[in-house]
């Protein structure tokens, strides 16, 4: 392991630490417990449920390289958001690449992002191998402030659940697809349909063949 690998890993563990003993109030997380399946058993989700409609909740999340992302900072764009459990599953390898072949089939204005709880060092390197260059993969390993803010996090799991979100121009959710077991993939189509229709300058579409398994 290189000096910058254990350098980063001794930042991550001292935002850990630093986190659970700072003195502030932490206000307990909402679970809800019928909505999502892991094989024939439900899991428990933590943090506040958004619906469509709500006003998007603002999180704080990092690059590959350890650097904060806001959803703030994309203001005014439609975004997608594609969250995965981990990018070493087939299911979220192969929901990642679809996205990111899809970006050539939508106008320059639209956002996409992965998010998962994976280290960053593990986005890099899947990002790399898989040649992920269109999106921007994204961790909430760190704070666990996306999982939280939108209802993702799995219950003595570390992991978010499978989800898709788009965000308006207007900061309001205009799509929300929770998968109803963490194991499938989501509806491809109806998403990219709804953000197409957001955007009245998109470019033809290209032929994409939908994965079903993985």
């Amino acid at each position: 392991m290189n000096i910058f690998k254990i350098t980063a890993i001794a930042l991550l563990s001292s935002v850990f630490f630093s986190s659970a003993n700072a003195d502030i109030s932490v206000p307990e997380l909402t679970e809800t417990t019928n909505l999502v399946m892991a094989g024939n058993k439900y899991v428990t989700l933590l943090g506040n449920q958004v619906k469509v409609g709500d006003q998007a909740p603002d999180f704080k999340v990092v690059t590959q390289s350890f650097s904060p992302v806001t959803l703030a900072e994309f203001k005014h764009k439609p975004v997608l958001i594609s969250v995965v459990p981990s990018l070493d599953t087939g299911v979220c390898s192969i929901q990642t690449k679809r996205f990111n072949d899809e970006v050539a089939n939508l106008p320059e204005n639209v956002v996409m992002l992965t998010i998962s709880n994976d280290l960053p060092f593990a986005q890099k390197r899947f990002c790399k191998v898989e040649k992920v260059e269109n999106i921007k993969v994204l961790s909430d390993a760190v704070w666990r402030d996306f999982g939280h803010n939108y209802g993702l996090l799995i219950k003595d799991m570390g992991l978010l659940t499978r989800a898709i979100f788009i965000i308006d121009v207007d900061g309001k959710i205009a799509y929300k697809e929770l998968v109803g077991n963490i194991s499938q993939h989501p509806d491809y189509d109806t998403a990219l349909t709804k953000l197409r229709s957001m955007s009245p300058t998109v470019q033809p579409t290209k032929t994409t063949t939908s994965e079903h398994s993985g």
